[in-house]
């Protein structure tokens, strides 16, 4: 017969030598209630991923309420794992009448990448400027054939020699699109997380824009939401900063003609008519007349619609980012309202948007988690994260290029205007109170 001493002894001995100081650490930041034995599948699939980064398997998990500032606790916790080779996540447990506090542990940290080359990033940069050249020359001409249209011809004939002329607007576009995924990218640098430099992606007929905007490679984890939020704003915002000032001045410089049928227009979103009756007087199209973009303001346009999209509150978009880190899990809700708005505008408002939905159906529900999902934002953050959403709302474009005998999109608009009412006027806690 085994004594239980003995017993208890040789349990001990199986355990890893770290065991006991992992509770310890615990111990020191949370009251613990209960332990819990999880398995690879009872996590999310964002769990997961963020594992993989250290190849990770996880270890056991705590269930209580932490006994200190959930930001605080988890630096001290990390602290304490980071010689083990452990990592913390921070969760919610339980219902949301009686939330706990989670903290699942994982054996394997996530480990540092080693660099990636900048060569392609400089290829792609390169021929973006290009790509935003030729489009910037086809928008001249097009300004050109007002006043001479007779040259056209021959300035279309040598693109090469030509391409200068496009250099107003590729200057336009690219003050818009390098602000924003440089502000993304100085955000990782800031809170060290591994990431590629921006990849800009060309199109040079593809595209009535000349690019397909840039994608940055995350390659780490993302320490809690305050971080999460600072990065999917942090973009948005730095491009609009420079997208409505040229907007204006384009919109200034713009000559205003006489609506033609079998003509294509751009959409409306609520800051773009406002913009058009602050630099030109009034509302324009007005079914005799419209304002024909000039570079300048073709390229304001464009990072409007960009900013648009980027911020659609979805997945890994950073809209998505930025409602994640204000409402948490909660975001999830959302999904399928988010979707149907979509299906709706391309069903009948324009066909553009079946591709997005179909897109944002695919990888729409998958969120950028991060390590500490309890820590919510700070009261400045908070703010600028409501005022983040409600730029979304103003720029959203519901058709963004439509043929003149086609609907003018007016509809859109005034759905949208009372989307910004409901949320200006909307008083629940869903957005204000803390996660």
């Amino acid at each position: 017969m085994t004594h239980p001493s003995t017993e208890e002894g040789v349990a001990k001995a199986a355990r890893p030598f770290w065991s006991d100081r992992v509770q310890q650490a615990v111990e020191a930041i949370m009251a613990i209630e209960d332990q819990l034995t999880l398995e690879d599948g009872d996590l999310s699939k964002e769990d997961l991923a963020i594992l993989a980064r250290g190849r990770g398997r996880v270890v056991t998990a705590y269930v209580g309420i932490l006994s200190m500032d959930s930001l605080a606790a988890y630096d001290q916790l990390d602290r304490a794992f980071k010689p083990y080779n452990l990592v913390a996540l921070f969760r919610w447990h339980g219902a949301t009448s009686d939330r706990k506090h989670k903290i699942i542990i994982a054996r394997g940290r996530a480990r540092k990448p080693k660099p990636l080359p900048t060569w392609p990033a400089a290829v792609l940069f390169v021929l973006t400027i290009l790509s935003v050249l030729y489009t910037g020359l086809i928008v001249t001409t097009g300004e050109i054939s007002l006043t001479d249209p007779a040259s056209t011809d021959a300035i279309m004939a040598q693109p090469i020699l030509n391409l200068w002329r496009g250099i107003p607007y590729a200057v336009a576009i690219l003050a818009i699109l390098v602000p924003h995924e440089m502000g993304h990218w100085l955000t990782t640098r800031r809170y060290g997380i591994p990431a590629s430099l921006p990849y800009f992606i060309p199109a040079f007929i593809l595209s009535p824009f000349g690019t397909f905007g840039a994608a940055i490679i995350l390659r780490g984890t993302l320490r809690n939401r305050r971080v999460l939020f600072d990065l999917g704003a942090s973009g948005p915002l730095a491009g609009l900063v420079f997208a409505v000032p040229i907007l204006l001045i384009g919109l200034m410089t713009s000559p205003i003609i006489p609506l033609e049928p079998g003509g294509f227009l751009e959409g409306n979103s609520l800051l773009y008519a406002g913009a058009k009756i602050l630099a030109l007087g009034r509302f324009l199209p007005d079914g005799k007349f419209d304002v024909m973009l000039n570079s300048l303001a073709w390229a304001g346009w464009t990072g409007l619609f960009v900013t648009a999209l980027n911020l659609i509150p979805l997945g890994q978009l950073d809209g998505g980012h930025v409602l994640y880190s204000l409402i948490g899990q909660r975001a999830r809700i959302l999904f399928w309202p988010i979707l149907l708005v979509m299906i709706v505008l391309a069903l009948f408002v324009s066909a553009a948007w079946v591709a997005f939905a179909i897109m944002l159906f695919l990888v729409g529900r998958y969120y950028a988690v991060p390590l500490d999902d309890i820590t919510p934002l700070d009261p400045f953050r908070r703010t600028l994260a409501i005022v983040t959403l409600v730029i979304f709302v103003l720029v959203f474009i519901p058709n963004p290029i439509y043929g003149l005998d086609e609907p003018s999109g007016l509809l859109g608009l005034v759905l949208m205007s009372g989307a910004l009412l409901a949320t200006l006027q909307s008083r629940t806690p869903f957005l204000h109170q803390n996660p």
